[in-house]
């Protein structure tokens, strides 16, 4: 915040040379004038002259040469100059008049510079470009986050591109603008040459990054109000995660895999409930024994939490012959990318019409441990998920589960 000059308005007194005589003058301090770098002090004559002013020998004003001091004028409570005869007295009352007007003169003066200069620095900053902005602010906040984050927020940039055709200035955001990008984004194409448009889900989350970014932008004071508490997202749909079978995951774990590392790593997150990220990166040093018992030491790698959690007998076996400490446990694994077309051969083979990803061994994972009774806050805990609620989405397969289960039972005498 800028500070304000603060300047000070004081009525004072000079001495006629020739004659016992004082000079009345306002003097004001600090001013700042242009074209000077250093605050000016200055005096004001009002052609005015006292005689009888009342000295305060307690104050001494400066010493001469001679050793003769000059003491500072006695002031009433109100900071008047006091004098003993009635004329004087009246000048300084008109001194002090002058000074008080001088003073609201000056005080609206920094008020309103203060004014102007904010203004100026807003103006500034509304011309130039939030999509700029959003890069920067992801650079900042998410050096150290995972790829994904990095790449949902440069996304989120891109979509606000072809929204504005190339910038966005600050100037042009509000209420109105963030709805139009919010239908923008319910109606937008899928990327990587996918047909179709973006899920609703999917665009909630770049409209959330998007009002991430203004939040922060208000903070930072490109924007005088703070857009993102008064517009909503876009509410969550229920998405279907798809699943597995206890029956068709031992379908598959009976069936032959052309690539047997991307088998026994699906199997491995089934088993787990552990990602594609953190099975590829997997080291063996993360790996140990401990009464018996496997346990994986690890940080995810989407949300760097670090996890403890120990493996079934079956998941450690699915490792295979432990080798150095450095070396990936599933060495060779492929990329998403590259997982596609091999894992949907190896599950049609299964007989398995399912349209089955390698996250849904994942989601296979946890809708088997809520299914056999594991309650959801250890699910959510196993799943390395930050928030319950993330969990809650496969509580509900389970009671779709519940709900087809409880009319399995008919009685032909009660049917109508």
């Amino acid at each position: 915040m800028k500070q304000l000059a603060k300047t000070k308005v004081t009525v004072r007194l000079r001495k006629a040379e020739d004659r016992k005589e004082w000079y009345v003058y306002i003097e004001s301090y600090p001013v700042q004038v242009s074209g000077k770098k250093a605050p000016q002090r200055i005096r004001e004559y009002l052609n005015r002259s006292v005689t009888t002013v009342e000295w305060d020998k307690k104050r001494t004003a400066r010493t001469d040469a001679e050793g003769i001091k000059s003491y500072k004028p006695r002031r009433s409570d109100n900071g008047i100059i006091i004098c003993s005869s009635e004329s004087d007295r009246e000048i300084m009352l008109y001194a002090d008049a002058v000074r008080n007007i001088r003073q609201k003169e000056y005080d609206k003066t920094d008020l309103y510079s203060d004014a102007e200069n904010l203004w100026a620095e807003q103006k500034e900053k509304a011309k130039e470009d939030f999509i700029k902005y959003i890069a920067a602010v992801a650079a900042k906040r998410h050096a150290q986050s995972s790829k994904s984050i990095k790449i949902t927020w440069e996304r989120t940039k891109e979509f606000l591109k072809s929204y504005s055709a190339g910038n966005l200035m600050f100037s042009q955001i509000d209420s109105r603008m963030a709805e139009d990008f919010k239908l923008f984004l319910l109606s937008a194409p899928r990327g990587g040459g996918k047909k179709g448009i973006l899920s609703r889900n999917t665009a909630g989350t770049y409209f959330s990054i998007f009002k991430a970014a203004l939040k922060q932008a208000f903070i930072d004071g490109y924007l005088t109000v703070d857009l993102s508490s008064k517009i909503k997202g876009i509410p969550d749909e229920d998405s279907r995660r798809e699943y597995l079978t206890i029956e068709e995951l031992n379908g598959l774990a009976e069936t032959p895999c052309e690539k047997d590392v991307l088998k026994r790593a699906a199997l491995f997150s089934a088993l787990t409930g552990l990602r594609h990220s953190d099975i590829q990166k997997l080291r063996w040093k993360e790996i140990s024994m401990e009464d018996g018992i496997a346990k994986l030491h690890f940080t995810q790698k989407k949300t760097k939490g670090v996890e403890y959690m120990p493996v079934s007998e079956q998941a450690l076996n699915l490792c295979g012959e432990p080798r150095l400490p450095g070396q990936f446990v599933f060495e060779d694994l492929p990329d998403p990318s590259w997982i596609s077309r091999p894992l949907k051969k190896w599950v049609e083979s299964a007989g398995i019409k399912k349209n089955i990803t390698f996250h849904c061994f994942r989601h296979t994972f946890a809708t088997l441990q809520l299914s056999s009774g594991t309650d959801i806050y250890t699910v959510s805990k196993m799943l390395g998920h930050t928030n319950v609620k993330t969990t809650e989405i496969y509580a509900k397969v389970i009671d779709e589960k519940k709900n087809r289960a409880s009319q399995a039972i008919q009685l032909e005498s009660l049917k109508k």
